[in-house]
């Protein structure tokens, strides 16, 4: 159901207390077409409710002609930031940037970062914004798996459906997303709630299987039958199956770069507000899926490019594929069994 402004601005003024605004602080809210309005309104208001110094910059949408989809994380091409440098000035000179746009994978937000100015990215509809707005827990328990992927030397993920893949970790570093921006120079999205780190370059291997009632991301799709992924060096080699299977291949070939088909960043859900179902609630273009990236258990997976985590890797293909009822282990110990969790809070959500 929809929320109230009451509601999301109430929504806003804990995220922003999250992320240490003060008064007298400088907060650009980033805007483009796509903005939703009650999103923009509500920022606005709590915002200034806080204290700061509110500015907005609104920016026109690009890619149109190259995208496949309207979904803002479907081609990570130019931004309306490539090529502007009054903007970017702008955000630098911000000590808060609300992106309720979509800067993700972009050379520019890495930029502004550089400067200390923190960047929360919050773009899904309202009402879900509301229903996983985070909490200091979140940040709690999603720190504490990051800090065990630190350590580990590989990951390993198994399924009942023939995933087992083995990549090895040390190369990049862990993030955790926990859906506020509480340190100089972070980046986050609200809402979220996973750990995620990225296999060394050209080492992860084996085979993953998409099975029946997984997600595809940005298609916002359940597969309908299974989708077998060859991984070589880093690489999807081989994408077999039926259906779903040819209508990602040819989504895919249609960026005509090899390094779309790299596996990406890896990692598993920690947020118990999101739902594995949610997505068949709505209409395609209304949300981008955090839900489906977010849930409890999963093991999210991606292909495309690794720049965010400091690689060189780019391309404008991103799709990232949560995973249903895997194993996921770290050093030989499971951190997820089955899409189960098995941390202190996964025991207790599990009773």
């Amino acid at each position: 159901m929809p929320v109230s402004d009451h509601q999301l601005i109430g929504a806003w003024k804990q995220v922003l207390t999250l992320s240490k605004l003060a008064p007298g602080q400088t907060v650009t809210v980033l805007t483009s077409a796509a903005t939703h309005p009650q999103t923009l309104q509500c920022a606005l208001v709590a915002a200034q409710d806080l204290g700061a110094i509110v500015n907005r910059l609104d920016l026109p949408p690009v890619n149109a002609e190259k995208a496949l989809s309207r979904d803002s994380l479907a081609y990570l091409g130019s931004t309306p930031l490539t090529g502007n440098p009054a903007a970017i000035a702008m955000l630098k000179a911000s000590d808060l940037v609300l992106d309720l746009m979509t800067l993700l994978f972009s050379p520019e937000q890495h930029e502004v970062l550089a400067t200390g100015t923190r960047i929360l990215l919050a773009v899904e509809p309202p009402e879900v914004l509301v229903r996983m707005v985070p909490h200091e827990a979140d940040r709690t328990r999603v720190k504490r798996a990051a800090d065990r992927i630190v350590r580990a030397r590989e990951m390993h993920v198994v399924s009942e459906a023939g995933t087992d893949l083995r990549c090895p970790l040390g190369q990049f570093p862990a993030i955790s997303e926990y859906g506020f921006v509480d340190e100089p120079g972070r980046w986050d999205h609200w809402p979220s709630g996973f750990a995620l780190t990225f296999p060394d370059e050209g080492a992860a291997s084996g085979r993953i299987v998409i099975d029946r009632g997984d997600i595809l991301l940005p298609q916002k799709s359940y597969v309908s039958e299974p989708i077998v992924l060859t991984v070589e060096k880093g690489y999807a080699t081989k994408i077999e199956g039926g259906l779903d299977a040819e209508l990602l291949g040819d989504y895919m070939a249609s960026f005509r770069d090899p390094e779309a088909y790299a596996i990406s960043h890896i990692g598993w859900g920690l947020q118990p507000r999101a739902r594995w179902s949610t997505l068949g609630l709505y209409d395609r273009e209304a949300s981008i899926g955090m839900d489906a990236r977010a849930y409890e258990g999963n093991f999210l997976f991606s292909l495309g490019p690794n720049n965010e985590a400091g690689g060189s890797r780019t391309t404008a293909c991103h799709i990232d594929i949560p995973l249903r009822r895997c194993t996921v282990r770290l050093d030989g110990e499971d951190m997820v069994r089955e899409g189960r969790v098995l941390d202190e809070e996964g025991a207790r959500h599990a009773r």
